[in-house]
Order: C-alpha cells, then sequence, then structure tokens
C-alpha cells in the first residue's frame, strides 16, 4: 500500500506536510517498489491541480528540498498564513523533498495544471525564459542588500512577469544567498585551481559557461544525485550556498568550502498560470499576502540558518576559506562583456545602477 503521513506542522490548522512512503514489498509484476509507489502517489496526488475539497480550495505544492532548509519553513509559514487570511477557505498541500520530482519536471507539471506551486532555482529557468540567464551570470550583484533592492524593484517585478510566456505566474523571490566553490580534495583560493576540476553545476548553459570561463570543467548533474556523485568521484566538486551545502550532508564528502561568492541565484517561488487563473481576485489576493509574509520570513530564517551552517561544516572538520574575488571577476569578464548591446547587456547595466 501506499500511505500518506500527515505532519501537523501549524499547531492544530488544517495544513499538511505530506511524505509518501515506500511500497513494503515488490508488486506481483515485478515493478521496483519505489518506482511502483511514486506512480500511485504521483497519480493521486496529481488528479487535479487547484482542486476543491468540501468548499475548501486546496493548492499543492512540490519542492525538492529538505524539510530543515528555510525555504520549506517559509512555505510552511505561507501556507499558515494563506489559511489565516481565507479565513479557512484555503489550504496548502506541501509535498517536499523531491517527492514528486526534481525542479524541471516540477515546474513542467505547473505548466500543464497539474501541480499549482513550486520553488525553483532561478538558474534552470533560462531554458523556459531566456532572460533569466541574468540569475546565472557571475557578480551581477554588489551584495546581499544589492541583490534583494533589485529583486523588490520593478526589475524584479518585471523579471516575474516575464514567466508568463512559459504559462508560469512568477509569486515572489526567496532568499537563496550566495554560491561558492565546495571540493572533495582541494581548495579553491583562485581560478587557477579550477583547471581541469569536474565541477556539479545546475542545468544551466550559462552556469556551464562561467565554470568553463573559470577554467573548470562543467558538469550538470540533479541535485539528488550529487551526493553520490561527489562520494565516487564523478565530479570533484560543487557549487552551492551553506545552508545547501549543510543540509544536503555533502560536507561529509568535501572538506574544502571557499567562499567566492560568484552568483546570488535567488529561488523564484512559481506558480500555474492556469492555477492562478482559476482563483477569484479575493482568493489571489489572499495569496498574494501569503506570500508576501511568507518571504520576509523565509529573509530572516535565512540569515539565521547561513550562520549555523557554516559552523556546522567548520565543527564537522571543513576548511572553509575566504579567496580574494577580484581573480574570479577579472576572469569572467569577457563572459559578461559578451552581453553589450543585448537585452541581458541593458538589463545588467540596469541592475548596477541601483543604489
Amino acid at each position: 500500500d501506499v500511505h500518506s503521513l500527515v505532519v501537523n506542522a501549524t499547531g492544530g490548522n488544517s495544513f499538511r506536510v505530506c511524505y509518501a512512503q515506500r511500497l513494503s514489498k515488490t508488486t506481483e509484476i515485478g515493478m521496483n517498489p519505489r518506482i511502483t509507489g511514486a506512480l500511485i502517489g504521483l497519480l493521486a496526488i496529481l488528479a487535479a491541480g487547484c482542486a476543491k475539497d468540501d468548499d475548501v480550495t486546496v493548492l499543492k505544492l512540490a519542492h525538492v528540498l529538505d524539510t530543515e532548509h528555510s525555504v520549506h519553513k517559509g512555505m510552511v509559514y505561507m501556507a499558515d498564513r494563506l489559511e489565516f487570511y481565507s479565513d479557512g477557505k484555503m489550504r496548502m498541500d506541501i509535498y517536499p523533498s523531491g517527492q514528486l520530482g526534481a525542479e524541471r519536471e516540477l515546474v513542467e507539471l505547473l505548466q500543464i495544471g497539474s501541480l499549482d506551486i513550486t520553488k525553483v532555482s532561478a538558474s534552470p529557468m533560462e531554458a523556459f525564459v531566456p532572460v533569466l540567464k541574468i540569475f546565472s551570470l557571475p557578480y551581477v550583484f554588489r551584495s546581499r542588500e544589492h541583490c534583494l533592492k533589485v529583486l523588490d524593484s520593478e526589475i524584479g517585478q518585471r523579471l516575474l512577469e516575464s514567466m508568463e510566456i512559459a504559462r508560469l505566474h512568477g509569486l515572489g523571490y526567496y532568499d537563496s544567498g550566495s554560491r561558492s566553490f565546495y571540493m572533495v580534495e582541494n581548495q579553491i583560493n583562485s581560478p587557477d585551481d579550477l583547471e581541469g576540476q569536474k565541477i556539479r553545476v545546475m542545468k544551466s548553459q550559462t552556469a556551464v559557461q562561467m565554470i568553463d570561463a573559470l577554467g573548470g570543467s562543467a558538469t550538470p548533474i540533479a541535485w539528488g544525485e550529487l551526493y553520490t556523485a561527489l562520494q565516487q568521484g564523478v565530479v570533484d566538486g560543487a557549487e552551492n550556498n551553506p545552508p545547501s551545502f549543510y543540509l544536503s550532508r555533502h560536507f561529509e564528502t568535501s572538506k574544502y568550502y571557499s567562499l567566492n561568492e560568484h552568483t546570488m541565484v535567488p529561488d523564484v517561488l512559481l506558480m500555474s498560470l492556469r492555477s492562478w487563473e482559476d482563483l477569484d481576485p479575493q482568493q489571489q489576493e489572499w495569496l498574494s499576502k501569503s506570500v508576501a509574509d511568507s518571504v520576509e520570513h523565509q529573509r530572516k530564517l535565512w540569515m539565521e540558518s547561513t550562520e549555523e551552517s557554516l559552523n556546522a561544516v567548520i565543527e564537522a572538520g571543513v576548511v572553509v576559506s575566504r579567496p580574494d574575488k577580484q581573480p574570479f571577476m577579472d576572469a569572467v569578464a569577457p563572459m559578461k562583456a559578451a552581453f553589450d548591446g543585448t537585452e541581458i547587456g541593458d538589463l545588467l547595466k540596469e541592475i548596477e545602477a541601483v543604489e
């Protein structure tokens, strides 16, 4: 049987975090029990997108992160606020930890209206909306404060609206900090140290180009497969923010973390355009207010989580360094200059002008 474990995450409210469990034994036809369970669970969950349940509008949200991640906790808060604002007329069910697929698969489910909401790193979104490659370019933002100011500005709103061409409705941005290199066997103090190193990147052509510009060999690998890839030497290292490095337990295989902070790639909260348009104006207002509260809450959690994660990996024996960023910036300058006179180039100038 496929069971659903319902966890009360909001002190008695009807919000649920659903965890699909494995089948207890193989099926008579011999199909892998994990695959069978996933298929049955997926069919049950996705039978409808935005659905009615006893006059309650239920939104289904799925993501790939651990339940201890600040993004998941931000979503829990969003679900709680949605129930509050709607006085129980709306509910959000959350499926964490990649239960319904990898990020790209979740976006595709949104596009056909089989899933309502997901979180996706902005980098892979360039495959759906080319202008979003701006987030995969290195050293676009001067600081975290500059990044958040841009995201909360008319520029950020315009980028959210650009996703409608892909049948997606951008709801808002979660903080995802800065991405830096972590390696199995060596510290990255300059681009020279990346020479010949296989570095896992997200499935973003711009991210691949960045690693190539820095002298490394980019290897796109799904997030859920990365621990094993590091452990087995398929890649020599990867790049991500401190909470993801810690919560994924990649610090168990990678003992060197160099905080060169080459990109600041936000997490984008996305909704199926079909699901958004199925909501009436009042429901859209309730959801928008819930998202705004959630974004503010998550950004506070993110700062706490970043500090806690760095302290935890240092305690676990990881060597954390802060290399000079200028050599990295110099190495990727031609890559950014290649966009001069294009839409991306104009957007870079617009972002740089934000004080």
